[in-house]
């Protein structure tokens, strides 16, 4: 009898096992989802994340992480089923001989709570992150990983949420965590820190006092090309926030070391480089000149002839921040190539938001004075700027930034040959400012007025038809001015019928 009762037992714990790992099999494959949330599976698992079994509850666990990692409408009901209190409550109370447990309860709270800030804030007000900060202290590194993994899902939602990563004391111990030696446990701490300082300055200052800038630049000599990823765009989240948090990145020596990633092999690693330069010199004309004196403007000149597309994004950017600080950083971007680069990828690029970016820049580099503005005209790049303002394919951002950077280059351009062509296509909006710069011009270069006459820029002034009293007839009167009145008439429209009125009206003297 006792025999049949201990058999009966043990086919019954099979059978939960086989069950579990059925429906494991089944999860893993997305297209299953639907039906396994049909035929009631939370309902059946419910009861197994409870099992007296370890390897069961544990298996259980698995299935609802991949229930929960594809379907986001699963995870919201396993909160609403208040699965979440179970699970952590199991997490707490497993010792260190069950690590595998515990690795698979964090990665069903990551699977929940990567899912919008809801289901994250749910996994918070349950205790969770309290338990994944424990769990970052195990002497297990997947523990940790997994850990800190979850913790990365929750912070990067929002500032509150990554708060109460912070306050739950996260921070030294991801910090901790960049220091031991498995690579993909880094990797993780350093997503998770990056994710958590990009929300705040205060957030950011969290990390800075707990000594991530130090454990991270420490990485840049890693062979780790994911780590080396992740470890620039946590750098970036720091730098950005403030010219001081910038200057301690580069006071903690992230530079010329940071430059030589530029030529990196990977093509990522490349672009999170560019990335954190981006963000450092946006702030102060100093931190440009630091970054520019390390080689770094050069690099990303350089970087930007060998990229394409989305990588070259951040580069750009770049460019426009470092001469928007300044007529000699400008002059800098253009003595280096910077110009010639941009328009490469002006011509290159077809994304209208890497066009949009691209323009703003070469309007950073030439609003400043005529020989700014007279290298972006040189550049051939006026007519190019037109055509984008004009191109109903053109995006509403991309038209904008166009006209912009065109209002603020020829208010400044001086180079009368490359303005000559713009009186032919623009629009009135333009026109006014192209004309506005031949109207204070042209009465101080003969030489200009001979060549404005003979091109037939003179012709088509005429021909513009503005509106009495407008700043664009002022304009028209003031060019009109620089001419004897004889040649003005000559090249006004309808002048041609009335020379050949008076020439049939003419009588020749007769002999």
């Amino acid at each position: 009898m006792n025999r049949e009762i201990v058999k009966s037992f043990h086919q019954y714990q099979k059978s939960r096992m086989q069950f579990v790992r059925t429906v494991t099999d089944l999860a893993s494959r997305p297209q299953n989802i639907d039906i396994l949330q049909k035929l009631g599976v939370l309902a059946l698992l419910r009861p197994l994340i409870l099992d007296v079994v370890p390897n069961i509850q544990q298996a259980a666990a698995q299935v609802l992480g991949h229930l929960a990692d594809h379907s986001d409408a699963l995870a919201e009901e396993m909160v609403r089923e208040d699965f979440l209190p179970h699970l952590i409550q199991s997490m707490a109370s497993h010792n260190i001989s069950n690590r595998f447990y515990k690795k698979t309860a964090a990665f069903v709270l990551r699977a929940i709570a990567k899912h919008s800030p809801e289901l994250a804030q749910a996994v918070v007000t349950c205790g969770g992150v309290n338990t994944l900060v424990v769990c970052l202290e195990e002497i297990d590194p997947w523990v940790k990983e997994a850990a800190a993994w979850a913790l990365d899902c929750i912070a990067r939602h929002n500032a509150s949420l990554s708060q109460s990563v912070v306050d739950a004391g996260a921070v030294p111990l991801l910090v901790q965590c960049l220091l031991e030696p498995e690579i993909p446990l880094k990797r993780v701490a350093a997503s998770t820190l990056s994710d958590i300082c990009k929300h705040t300055p205060e957030l950011a200052q969290t990390a800075v006092d707990n000594g991530a800038i130090t454990c991270l630049i420490k990485m840049i000599r890693n062979p780790d090309v994911k780590l080396k990823r992740q470890m620039f765009t946590a750098l970036s989240q720091i730098g950005k926030h403030s010219a001081s948090l910038a200057e301690l990145l580069i006071w903690e020596g992230v530079f010329p070391a940071g430059v030589a990633c530029l030529r990196d092999p990977d093509d990522h690693v490349k672009k999170n480089a560019s990335v954190l330069m981006r963000e450092l010199v946006k702030h102060t004309p100093e931190l440009s000149q630091v970054i520019v004196d390390y080689g770094g403007l050069a690099a990303v000149i350089d970087f930007l002839g060998r990229g394409r597309g989305h990588l070259r994004l951040p580069g750009i950017m770049m460019l426009g921040y470092v001469a928007a600080h300044g007529e000699q950083l400008a002059m800098t971007v253009i003595y280096s190539e910077g110009l010639l680069q941009l328009s490469k990828c002006l011509s290159e690029e077809p994304e209208h938001h890497i066009k949009a970016a691209t323009v703003w820049s070469i309007g950073q580099i030439g609003l400043h004075t005529p020989e700014h503005a007279n290298a972006v005209a040189t550049a051939d790049l006026l007519p190019k700027l037109l055509e984008l303002s004009m191109d109903a394919i053109s995006s509403e951002d991309l038209q904008a930034k166009c006209k912009k950077a065109l209002k603020s280059i020829l208010q400044k351009c001086t180079n009368l040959s490359c303005l000559e062509p713009l009186l032919f296509d623009s629009s009135n909006n333009i026109l006014q400012h192209v004309l506005g710069q031949f109207s204070k011009l042209l009465p101080h270069e003969s030489k200009a007025r001979r060549r404005f006459v003979t091109s037939g820029g003179l012709k088509k002034v005429q021909e513009i038809q503005a509106e009495p009293g407008s700043v664009m007839q002022e304009h028209i009167d003031a060019i009109n001015d620089c001419f004897p009145e004889e040649i003005v008439r000559y090249y006004s429209p309808g002048y041609s019928e009335v020379l050949l009125e008076r020439l049939d009206k003419y009588q020749p003297v007769k002999y």
